[in-house]
Order: C-alpha cells, then sequence, then structure tokens
C-alpha cells in the first residue's frame, strides 16, 4: 500500500493553508494539539471495548486522528579507508487527520555522529488528499514516503531510506522477536484525553549504509520501532519522558512517564522483554529514573534532564544512561510545531549484581516551549 504517487504542485498549495491551521497548537512530537480551530477530543469516555490489535492489518495506517511509524538505533562501521564510524539514528512519519482535511503526513530524520561529535537532523512536512488509507484491513504492511524518505515494512522485516546534507541512510531491518504488545494488549490509555494502541519491534538487527560526506561507511547495528495509533492528542503544556533500553543479554526494556500541563506524572508504562520474546508489565511501584544533570539548549533555551539513573527493582537492574552527545534536540516547529530532545545513550549497570551494558534512546517532550 502506498500513500504516495502524489502531485507536487497541487499538494502545496493546498498544504499552505491548511497546515497552518492543523499545525497550530501543537505540543509534542506526532500529536497536534485541540486548539485553533481543530475539533476536540469527544468527552465522552472510550468504548471499553476496543479492537483487538491484529498482524499484519494494524502494522498499515489506520482512520485515527494520529499515528506514528518510529524508528531509532546505533549504527557501526568502517569506510573504505579502514575508518571506524559510530552513529545513532531516528526516522519517524506521523499521519495526522482532522475533521474532513485530507491526512498530513509529518517526518523527522536525524543522525548522531557520535564519531565525529555533531548532531544533524532534517524535518518534512506533505498533506495528501489521495491517500489510500486501509483502517486495518491491509495484509501487506506499510509504504510511506515524503519524496525519497521512504519507510516500508511487513511482519518485521522492514527498509528506510532517507537523506539530508551530508548523510543519507539506508537500512534493511530483521526483528528477531515477535512485536510487543504494550500494557498486555497493546493498548494504554490516558483518561479523556483518548486511547493509543502501542507495539513495538525491540529487537531489530540491521545492515546497510549510510554515505558520510560523499564517503560509504557500511553499516551493521541494532534498531528499535515503536508504532502508536488511535483517537488521542496531546496534553497541550505536558509531555513525556520515553525510553528505550537494548541490554546486551538480549533483553529489553520500555519505560513511558507521561505527564500533565501541571508538570504531574499522569500515567507511567514499562514492559520488560526476555531473551526468549516474553513480555511482561512491570508495575509502577518496580521501575523509577532520576536526572543525573541538565543540559540548556542554546537554540530554545529549554532545560532538559541529561544523564539518568534507572533503577528496576524487581529485575534487580541499577542502569546508568549516558546521552552520547549532550545536544540531540531537533527543533521541529515547521512540521510539528514543537522542539524535543531525542538521543542515543550509552548503558552501564548491574544486573543482580553482576555488570552489564547495552544501549538506548531516550526522547523527552514538553520541555520547550511549543510554537
Amino acid at each position: 500500500m502506498s500513500i504516495y504517487q502524489f502531485k507536487r504542485q497541487h499538494t502545496l498549495l493546498l498544504a499552505l493553508g491548511v497546515l497552518t491551521v492543523l499545525l497550530a497548537g501543537c505540543g509534542v512530537p506526532g500529536t497536534i494539539a485541540a486548539g485553533g480551530h481543530l475539533p476536540p477530543v469527544p468527552a465522552s469516555p472510550t468504548p471499553t471495548v476496543l479492537p483487538p490489535v491484529r498482524f499484519p492489518q494494524d502494522e498499515a495506517p489506520h482512520r485515527n486522528l494520529t499515528e506514528w511509524w518510529y524508528y531509532t538505533g546505533h549504527l557501526n562501521g568502517k569506510d573504505s579507508s579502514g575508518k571506524a564510524h559510530l552513529y545513532g539514528f531516528e526516522f519517524v512519519i506521523f499521519q495526522s487527520l482532522r475533521g474532513d482535511f485530507p491526512p498530513v503526513y509529518a517526518a523527522h530524520f536525524a543522525i548522531s555522529d557520535i564519531t565525529a561529535g555533531t548532531f544533524h537532523y532534517d524535518q518534512r512536512q506533505l498533506q495528501e488528499p489521495d491517500a489510500v488509507i486501509p483502517n486495518g484491513t491491509s495484509t501487506t504492511g506499510f509504504h510511506l514516503a515524503l519524496g525519497d524518505w521512504t519507510m516500508q515494512g511487513l511482519n518485521g522485516h522492514d527498509q528506510l531510506q532517507a537523506s539530508m546534507t551530508d548523510y543519507q541512510m539506508m537500512l534493511d531491518l530483521r526483528a528477531t522477536k515477535p512485536a510487543v504488545l504494550h500494557g498486555g494488549n497493546g493498548l494504554i490509555t490516558n483518561g479523556l484525553n483518548g486511547f493509543s494502541y502501542y507495539y513495538s519491534r525491540t529487537r531489530m538487527p540491521l545492515t546497510g549504509t549510510v554515505v558520510d560526506h560523499g564517503a560509504a561507511v557500511q553499516v551493521t547495528g541494532l534498531a528499535w520501532m515503536d508504532h502508536q495509533w488511535g483517537n488521542f492528542l496531546s496534553l497541550v503544556g505536558g509531555g513525556w519522558d520515553w525510553y528505550s533500553i537494548q541490554l546486551a543479554d538480549d533483553t529489553e526494556i520500555m519505560m513511558y512517564f507521561i505527564r500533565d500541563p501541571s508538570g504531574k506524572i499522569a500515567a507511567t508504562y514499562a514492559t520488560h522483554v526476555s531473551a526468549d520474546g516474553e513480555e511482561s508489565i512491570l508495575a509502577s511501584k518496580d521501575f523509577t529514573s532520576q536526572a543525573l544533570s541538565t543540559w540548556t539548549s542554546p537554540v530554545t533555551h529549554a532545560t532538559y534532564p541529561s544523564g539518568w539513573q534507572v533503577t528496576i527493582t524487581s529485575l534487580k537492574l541499577s542502569l546508568t544512561l549516558t546521552p552520547q552527545l549532550r545536544d540531540q534536540e531537533l527543533v521541529t516547529t515547521a512540521t510539528t510545531g514543537a522542539a524535543y530532545w531525542e538521543g542515543a545513550v550509552a548503558i552501564e549497570g548491574q544486573e543482580a549484581g553482576q555488570p552489564i551494558s547495552g544501549q538506548g534512546h531516550v526522547e523527552l517532550t514538553g520541555y520547550a516551549p511549543a510554537a
């Protein structure tokens, strides 16, 4: 299923006016906040019975207010001269539906060039009047594109391609574990703000190429994929801290701390995935995260936590998460009306008293003022 074959001139003329309305009031990446001329979320509670997640049908786009396909990962390789390179990456495509407007797509692509000590990102947006949205009926996976930025996948075999000034990325990913349904059934709730379906592919070994300032670097690595969709909008003034943790013993952990507009934690979610792919929900009392420092953006002047001590008592885990670059902030006001920090982290710690290491990503939203 392709959402593209778009007519550029018609799209751009139409998008200029409509995107201004749709993107007004954006609070955090991937969500378009209620406000301006957008319809609010209905005050009635979500029905108690919702369709279960189905594969591969639910990999493709849905007719919900908000949806995203989100990849993060770590890459390492050597160029033709033998020089080693280490990168982190983020690549995401958002879909937003509002009333009778055609769907709006936004995409972010970021490279953390850890070897060079620099962070780079780009963003795109598109309104697609001719989009075909199967809404849980397709069995062919997803195929999304904004120009030459493409993202496609079926049953955990995914391909990514994106480029920006000085960097191009082409990756082939193959999941080694089943998709993880967070919350036990793939559904998390945010009260009257709405519901979100949410699954992850937590361990996706990859191969591919990064073209770094014209030099081709053959890379291998490990990625994490999130897919969320539902009739939810952002908490204006709120946000979240999200963690993906991939440990060297082939286990993974997702942690999600969602804040309300006052900054109070409104909801927490955490999932542990064993080496054999078995998932278990972690009770809120079992996991904590403590910021070790802060970093202030020279662009937005927002102050973010930087470095974390994560403790998971039920797993006897104590982990230190260290940003591999301090500055991994994306200022994406042109596409999602938000600035946020999303970056690669290195992990060291102990499990039941024994040393353990790993890698991951942390996403911080709601710290910078919305556009």
